[in-house]
């Protein structure tokens, strides 16, 4: 009996451990649910005022220095790309179907329908990957949103297309239609 108990444990350990990899080697579906949370930040951006960076006076009593645009400051950049990937604990793969998979932002991890340790080890996974993919690309997106080029509605091709190529080729297509229908569902 004790045999059996173990041999079961390793051959869901195995398919967990598969499931995880696989979820993963579809870069693009990450970067997009990467790029969503980061879209997200952007449109919750409230209006700053610029960055007042004149604390020295001249001899005639004058502040020196500069007055910067917060939109194209590196704060700016810093409060929208620090905490990303911690943020990305909090989605998990749903499986609609056998062969499609979306990432998800769970709400109440205690309401999981699904196995909780199976759901946390994604949220694990896409956090690490989310990592890997700023450490790749964050001296060009940081250019890019301080630019200006990155706004709503253009992360996941500015990401995941343009800087990472995680959706090139024939995979864009049809990771970005998807993706663009899972939101288009969610909008409704």
């Amino acid at each position: 009996m004790e045999e059996k108990k173990r041999l079961l444990l390793l051959v869901t350990l195995i398919f967990v451990s598969f499931s995880v990899v696989y979820c993963i080697d579809d870069k693009c579906l990450a970067c997009n649910a990467v790029a969503e949370e980061l879209e997200l930040g952007l449109s919750n951006e409230k209006p700053r005022n610029h960055l007042d960076l004149r604390n020295r006076l001249n001899s005639k009593g004058q502040r020196e220095g500069k007055v910067i645009d917060y939109r194209v400051s590196e704060l700016r950049v810093v409060e929208l790309l620090d905490g990303l990937c911690e943020k990305m604990q909090e989605y998990t793969l749903d499986k609609l179907a056998s062969t499609r998979h979306e990432w998800v932002k769970v709400d109440d991890w205690d309401n999981l329908t699904t196995d909780k340790r199976e759901a946390r080890a994604y949220s694990k996974d896409i956090s690490s990957y989310c990592g890997r993919l700023l450490e790749e690309t964050e001296d060009e997106l940081a250019e890019l949103i301080k630019k200006g080029p990155v706004k709503v509605g253009e992360v996941s091709k500015v990401l995941c297309q343009d800087l990472s190529r995680q959706c090139s080729g024939t995979s864009a297509a049809a990771g970005g239609a998807e993706e663009d229908d899972v939101r288009s569902d969610r909008d409704l």
